[in-house]
């Protein structure tokens, strides 16, 4: 005989919330079912541990998937430990018995207190409406005394108990589906959810008639590394992300304490994405204790380790209502440092013990650990021995040198670390700002990725030694390496008139796009240098700017004359002889364009085409003598300032940038 039972009035409110609200995807309900099913088949074989009067101790603890597509009616079944008549009243009432109202005032006070709810065939077993019009469950207890109970309702305030034929232990939840749901009938669109949400759940699934499980069961990240073979681990990595070229390396980590929790994590083998991947984002897949939770975590691992893909399983996990979101909680974020902490020290293990395979990584994914760099800083410390640089001690630029190498090898009298920001390796090559350093055998360090401009602003010293720009307006290197005196004394300097005078026309020319003009110190080789003042907080704002799109004007320096250069002297002379004024303009107008694209700041290299052209045309003896050089215009001819104003330092805060991942071209391809 049927009996009817009211629901509390607020749980058609409470169904709404958790069909409309929480859960994202229709799908996740059979992921609740199974999750449910995976309960009661734990809590059976717990109860198994100390009791064998138990209904049917020999029936197989195993889960079934059945589906009628003429009934329009989907069913899971289990073998767990079933309900009797009170328990299932307990069980699929505890959402009515609280009330929605109190229910929801308890989770805005303390969210985690979800966790006592998740499990008990509650929020979880009541996503099942989002597809159905009615959800039957028939249950037996364990218990040998206990008779079979079914429990009906369709999602209103009602619900009814009464009397069922079951003759095996466990648990039936029969879904009736509303008429639009008819996909959930279908054998291959139910595998497809159970291998993805559900399939190392330690129990077998069996879909429709089939005699094989669809899940996996034995989860490989929670088998002990030392019986998972190379090829199962590639295996799994190619399933996980279509990345049929596999994985550079891989990390499998299993813990017991302080938390209980098992990671499989791989470094791809390339930053690009592959186009067949199924990974639409970075991110871990995340489950708690083999059930799928989240698809893509972005909370297990910081930012800059974004690229790296694989599986998380934690017994300890405290879940939100719905298990698509994961609270902020202290197991979370001890999670999230074991895992950084695990992975850098297997980076700094690889880069210091086989360096070939580490730079492979470090090519794809360097940019990354600088970003980190930057953004982290309390990561500082592991991170610093991840970067290698090009340096002026080679002349290949296929090979790299750590920090702590550069330190090993610097000059006596040496206190600082240099480096150079250029756009490649070529052209910080031929900086002018090199000439003193290679006179002196100071080796320099190449910045030459797009966030390199952004590391000083993370690192501005490495073990006590300050990181030094090399186009520092206050270089002091006098007590550093040393110089053939005689090789220096060759070369004429300028007399102070005539340098003066150079100096006042080059800077009447250009006027306020530069700070100043003055002397050379450390120039050998190269005319000029556009130097920048230490104090300087928009060093490298042009270049942060333009790496990150925002709007821009180009920085303004002191320009630095070589007195020692020959076209400084054949300028001096054309001065004092009072030139064409409109050649001598344009050469000086070339030298400075000249030492903005050094710098790789020339905002349109372009413009100096015309310029360059007249200035061939004289130096070949044109029949033109007095070439009008004022009508070639430059697209700098006033500081080149963007519509829009540019960002300050002072407004700059790197905690505010959604990094990408960068590549050497300097674009933003899909994440990894």
């Amino acid at each position: 005989m049927s009996e009817q039972h009211s629901f509390q009035a607020e749980t058609q409110q409470l169904l709404n919330i958790l069909i409309h609200s929480l859960y994202t995807e229709k799908e996740i309900f059979l992921r609740e079912l199974i999750s449910n099913a995976s309960d009661a088949l734990n809590r059976l074989q717990f109860e198994m541990l100390t009791n064998d009067d138990v209904q049917d101790p020999q029936a197989d603890l195993e889960i079934h998937i059945e589906f009628d597509e003429d009934a329009k009616t989907l069913t899971v079944s289990d073998t767990g430990i079933g309900m009797n008549r009170d328990e299932i009243i307990a069980g699929l009432g505890t959402i009515a018995k609280s009330g929605a109202k109190a229910f929801i005032e308890a989770m805005q006070a303390k969210p985690e207190s979800a966790a006592d709810i998740i499990g008990q065939f509650g929020v979880g077993f009541y996503s099942a409406f989002m597809v159905a019009e009615q959800v039957d469950v028939i249950s037996r207890s364990f218990r040998p005394g206990d008779e079979a109970i079914k429990w009906s309702a369709t999602g209103g305030t009602n619900y009814t108990l009464e009397a069922a034929e079951k003759d095996v232990r466990g648990t039936e939840v029969v879904i009736h589906l509303k008429d639009d749901e008819e996909e959930f009938t279908r054998g291959f669109r139910i595998k497809d959810i159970v291998r993805r949400h559900s399939d190392y759940v330690a129990f077998p699934i069996y879909v429709g008639d089939d005699e094989e499980p669809t899940n996996k069961q034995q989860a490989l990240w929670r088998r002990s590394p030392s019986e998972v073979e190379d090829e199962e681990y590639d295996s799994f990595y190619k399933m996980l992300t279509m990345d049929f070229s596999g994985a550079r390396h891989h990390v499998h980590v299993r813990a017991d304490v302080p938390m209980q929790f098992y990671a499989l994590l791989y470094i791809p083998g390339g930053a690009q994405q592959n186009m067949f991947s199924p990974r639409a984002e970075p991110g871990l897949k995340l489950y708690a204790r083999k059930v799928l939770i989240e698809e893509y975590n972005r909370e297990l691992l910081p930012e800059y380790l974004s690229f790296v893909q694989g599986v998380v399983d934690s017994e300890d996990l405290p879940l939100s209502v719905s298990r698509e979101s994961i609270q902020a909680t202290r197991v979370m974020a001890s999670l999230k440092k074991t895992l950084t902490r695990r992975l850098l020290s297997e980076l700094k293990r690889m880069a210091k013990n086989d360096r070939g395979k580490y730079l492979m990584i470090f090519e794809d994914f360097g940019a990354y650990l600088k970003q980190g760099l930057v953004v982290d800083t309390e990561d500082r410390s592991d991170l610093e021995p991840l970067l290698f640089f090009q340096t002026t001690q080679d002349d290949d630029p296929g090979l790299y040198h750590s920090l702590d190498e550069y330190v090993e090898r610097m000059r006596e009298n040496q206190d600082d670390i240099y480096y150079v920001v250029a756009d490649d390796y070529s052209s910080g090559a031929r900086s002018p700002h090199l000439d003193v350093f290679r006179q002196r055998g100071i080796e320099v360090l190449y910045f030459t990725h797009p966030v390199d401009a952004m590391l000083p602003m993370g690192m501005t010293d490495f073990k006590g030694h300050k990181l030094v720009s090399v186009d520092s307006a206050e270089l002091d290197l006098e007590a550093v390496g040393e110089v053939d005196e005689a090789a220096d004394e060759a070369t004429e300097v300028l007399e102070a008139d005539s340098f003066t005078a150079l100096r006042e026309r080059v800077q009447a020319t250009l006027g306020a796009r530069v700070s100043d003009v003055r002397e050379s110190s450390t120039l050998v080789g190269s005319p000029a240098r556009l130097v920048s003042e230490d104090g300087s907080g928009n060093r490298y704002m042009f270049r942060i700017n333009r790496l990150l799109d925002k709007d821009y004007e180009l920085p303004v320096k002191t320009l630095e004359l070589n007195p020692r250069h020959p076209l400084m002297h054949n300028l001096s002379h054309m001065i004092a002889a009072d030139g064409d004024a409109g050649l001598i303009d344009a050469v000086v107008e070339q030298v400075f364009e000249t030492a903005l694209l050094q710098d790789g700041i020339h905002p349109d290299p372009t413009s100096m085409a015309d310029r360059l052209t007249l200035l061939m045309q004289a130096a070949t003896g044109s029949a033109s003598a007095e070439l009008d050089f004022a009508e070639v215009k430059t697209a700098i001819s006033e500081p080149a300032i963007a519509e829009a104003p540019a960002i300050e330092l002072d407004d700059f805060d790197v905690e505010d940038v959604d990094f990408e991942p960068i590549d050497d071209e300097g674009e933003n391809p899909s994440p990894a």
